[in-house]
């Protein structure tokens, strides 16, 4: 298992940031895919029509994010924090992912770095 660490810089304020993460209406305008999202702690969420799957743990509106992501029947849980920070040019993400499985790590860092966090810096540039 390994975990991944990075920080992103994104052109919008944190709690617009955290919007686009929690609401499914948004994640779906700068993902261009089906989302199920929710900020009860508990739910389930879906996202990039269902290649993302996992549950919400824990949310502090405009600063944090806790999510459980599934990787089939993997015994440890796979957990990703998402930390907002004010930041001069909007808001810096920091992202911890852990216990990701050995041969997923070259795709899951590229979808954090590409597709995730890509996109949504790409959709606040425009």
């Amino acid at each position: 298992m390994k975990s991944y660490k990075q920080y992103y810089i994104i052109n919008a304020e944190p709690e617009v940031v955290f919007a686009a993460l929690t609401n499914a209406a948004t994640i779906q305008l700068w993902t261009g895919e089906i989302a199920e999202m929710s900020t009860e702690v508990g739910s389930e969420f879906s996202l990039w029509s269902g290649n993302i799957t996992g549950k919400n743990l824990e949310f502090e509106t405009g600063r944090k994010i806790v999510q459980e992501w599934y990787f089939g029947e993997q015994q440890e849980s796979s957990v990703v924090t998402i930390i907002l920070h004010e930041h001069k040019k909007g808001t810096s993400a920091e992202l911890r992912h852990t216990n990701i499985p050995d041969e997923d790590y070259p795709d899951i860092v590229d979808g954090w770095d590409n597709m995730y966090f890509g996109e949504l810096m790409d959709f606040y540039e425009e």
